[in-house]
């Protein structure tokens, strides 16, 4: 088979298993998304290579697998566009407080625990040559994150878009997510300095400089760009096609950097303009491509990295287990305790706990780049993605238990006071 043919039988393939998977998980109350990420899997070694080995090496043959990693690295490199597009936290309002506090908290006691965690896991699980410090901050952002476009899905499929429950769990979930990424970029500078193209010093003074000709510079052009996008169809494809420029440029700018392409795409996003002109011409045209064609494509990819089987090892379903413990009682204790603090009743403060708990996603793009620079290991990366399905499956049954909607129905919605991150803008399905 040629190189192309192998290419469009994968993603046939993919396709195929992502709709149906997808639609199944949609049966049993579950997001879209989760049963997508868990088809990804199932293609890969835990699954399809077990029962037919012979057919998985045709239809994904280890030296054919560059054009669906390049197309699926595209694919996240608009994901994260859209996401920074999407993270628009000036609506907080009187909630800015609350949100704070509980984003606040609901990073540092899992970025801790993670950190005391990967004291055992290191000598154990940590590849060789990779010093305790790097593992430990990588460890402490992924126990950190919250996956703020699979929350903003559940929000909206429950009713919560509107409610002071669902609009301060997406403003502390959108808050969670930029903290982690600002933490794994400092892993990402610690993991490659000395080994990327710059020294560290040129890395971070690089970063600096591009972060402000960012935010004062780019930010305004594309706002006059934005005056165009409201033009007919031909202004506003030469207007996309400008801001493709942009994050594909600074996609290119952080990876040079010795970073990670896909900080440059998500500030790519963050400086995008807050316009409904904007996001409907710009977000409304990516979005339905990247989730239905690309994202399912790094799903898959990450699958054919994940062997469940290896979870199996000497000690390792004990470490896994310990791994998830530690991962929810971090996320969800620290969260809702926090919410209780802030003056919420202790349902509601429970259900903060479980929505900010959610990892989906988002775990699985720093789980890959973490992967990617040789950070984690393969057994460690198999722990860590059954702890995302774990947690993120979760969520849905123990907030209707919790929070049954009778309560939903009860709270009167938030009248005039927008949310901080609209939930049926998500990116995610």
């Amino acid at each position: 088979m040629t190189a192309l043919g192998t290419l469009l039988a994968q993603i046939l393939v993919v396709l195929l298993a992502a709709r149906l998977l997808g639609a199944l998980f949609r049966r049993i109350h579950q997001p879209q998304v989760v049963g997508e990420m868990v088809a990804g899997i199932l293609l890969g070694p835990s699954l399809l290579g077990w029962a037919a080995p012979e057919v998985s090496r045709v239809l994904f043959p280890p030296d054919g697998l560059g054009p669906l990693n390049a197309l699926s690295q595209v694919g996240l490199l608009l994901f994260m566009f859209l996401l920074g597009m999407r993270m628009d936290l000036r609506h907080l309002g009187s909630r800015a407080s609350a949100a704070m506090f509980i984003s606040l908290a609901s990073m540092v006691v899992p970025f801790a625990l993670g950190v005391l965690l990967a004291l055992y896991l290191h000598p154990r699980l940590a590849p060789p040559g990779v010093p305790l410090t790097g593992f430990a901050l990588f460890m402490g952002a992924a126990m950190s994150v919250t996956a703020f476009p699979v929350l903003a899905r559940i929000v909206a499929d429950l009713g919560l878009l509107h409610t002071r429950l669902g609009t301060l769990a997406l403003a502390c979930a959108a808050l969670d997510d930029v903290l982690a990424w600002c933490i794994l970029a400092a892993v990402v500078a610690l993991v490659r300095a000395g080994a990327g193209p710059l020294p560290p010093w040129a890395m971070l003074a690089g970063a600096a400089v591009f972060v402000a000709a960012m935010v004062l510079v780019v930010r305004p052009l594309l706002a006059r760009v934005a005056v165009r996008l409201s033009g007919d169809g031909p202004r506003q494809r030469d207007a996309l096609g400008l801001v493709l420029l942009v994050v594909l440029a600074s996609a290119w700018t952080t990876e040079a950097l010795g970073l990670h392409a896909l900080f440059g795409a998500f500030l790519a996003g963050v400086v995008m303009p807050r316009d409904r002109i904007v996001a409907r011409a710009v977000a409304g045209r990516l979005e339905d491509a990247t989730v239905v064609l690309l994202l399912p494509l790094f799903f898959a990819f990450t699958g054919l990295r994940t062997h469940v089987a290896l979870v199996q090892g000497p000690g390792l379903a004990g470490i896994a287990a310990l791994v998830i413990v530690v991962a929810v009682a971090g996320k969800f204790g620290a969260s809702a305790l926090a919410a209780r603090l802030a003056g919420m009743s202790w349902r509601e403060s429970a259900a903060i706990g479980v929505l900010m708990n959610t990892r989906g996603l988002m775990e699985l793009v720093i789980l890959n780049v973490g992967l990617e620079i040789g950070v984690i290991s393969p057994p460690l990366f198999a722990i860590m993605v059954v702890m995302a399905i774990v947690s993120t499956v979760m969520t849905t049954p123990l907030l209707e238990w919790i929070y049954p909607v009778r309560f939903i129905h009860a709270e009167s919605p938030l009248a005039g006071s927008p949310p901080a991150v609209t939930g049926d803008e998500a990116v995610s399905s």
